[in-house]
């Protein structure tokens, strides 16, 4: 099962490095890993995004909570409501015959033209990955020349009391 980590972190030199080593030390994959600077002065939010079963993610939470740099681990999952949205760059090869379906199919996800030119077009779209999932296999026939995706980013979700 996939599973979402919120660490707050120290934002100093080597602390990727020391996160980074822990999964790769018990042969751990990150399926996608994001950081960046949080609100309160010197400390950052990594997302990391990993799979395995019930006893691994344990560990992984557990490791996690024992590094020196950590301040607090979140980890999300069926008992906490939480909100992850991921943004995407996509690159399109364009002519005459396909710019109106690519710029319909923007619309539709509600994405952005970010940059324009002769024979491209380069699309911004967040949303979940299922929605970034989706408008990619609609793009795919039309012509993608180059993706970039961020990963995942999470936050839980406020009481609604």
């Amino acid at each position: 099962m996939k599973r979402i980590f919120s660490v707050i972190v120290e934002n100093e030199a080597g602390v990727l490095s020391r996160i980074s080593n822990l999964f790769s030390a018990r042969g751990y994959n990150i399926e996608s890993l994001n950081v960046a600077p949080i609100n309160e002065l010197n400390l950052s939010r990594m997302t990391i995004v990993t799979e395995g079963d019930f006893n691994i993610l344990e560990q992984i939470g557990k490791q996690l909570n024992k590094l020196i740099d950590t301040i607090k681990v979140i980890e999300y999952g069926d008992d906490m409501p939480y909100v992850e949205r991921e943004m995407a760059l996509i690159k399109m090869h364009t002519d005459s015959s396909t710019r109106a379906e690519i710029l319909r199919i923007v619309d539709i996800f509600r994405g952005k033209i970010v940059d324009v030119s002769q024979n491209s077009y380069t699309i911004e779209v967040t949303g979940s990955s299922e929605k970034i999932n989706a408008i990619l296999n609609l793009l795919e026939p039309l012509g993608i020349k180059e993706i970039a995706r961020t990963g995942k980013v999470a936050m839980s979700r406020e009481s609604k009391q």
